[in-house]
């Protein structure tokens, strides 16, 4: 579909795509601060470190043959899908951890979860992205 287009309109459309991502990681970052300020309470900030831990089993262990879709006997790939798992299950443990001791509220609790699922979205849109196009790399 993209390869009739003309290419100043591929690279339009390339450009909206990436304005979208900039907009779901803003979004998500703007809950993540907002969670914390708004119930003066920076607790949740915890979840910033799963956030960060979690692309580092994916930049270490996975070679660029591999796809972690597929089944694999591979032990590296394994231990890959094992702790990024444990990774993003953490994202959301930390603030349910904190609201049922009673840390933080419901409303910083939603606004974690809602913020984890907008980085969700948004990584998945890239891996979209990267699939539909094959001239830009992200990843």
């Amino acid at each position: 579909m993209m390869a009739e287009l003309p290419g100043y309109l591929r690279t339009c459309l390339h450009t909206g795509k990436l304005a979208l991502l900039a907009i779901l990681v803003s979004g998500g970052i703007v809950l993540q601060i907002l969670a914390c300020a708004l119930y003066n309470n920076w607790w949740p900030m915890l979840t910033v470190i799963m956030y960060v831990l979690l692309p580092m089993p994916l930049l270490f262990f996975t070679g660029s043959d591999a796809s972690l879709l597929s089944e694999s006997n591979n032990g590296w790939v394994n231990a890959t899908k094992f702790l990024t798992g444990a990774s993003a299950v953490g994202s959301i443990a930390i603030p349910a951890i904190l609201k049922h001791a009673g840390i933080i509220s419901w409303g910083a609790l939603a606004m974690e979860v809602s913020s984890y699922f907008i980085f969700v979205l948004a990584i998945m849109c890239c891996i979209q992205m990267n699939e539909d196009d094959d001239n830009y790399r992200f990843l």
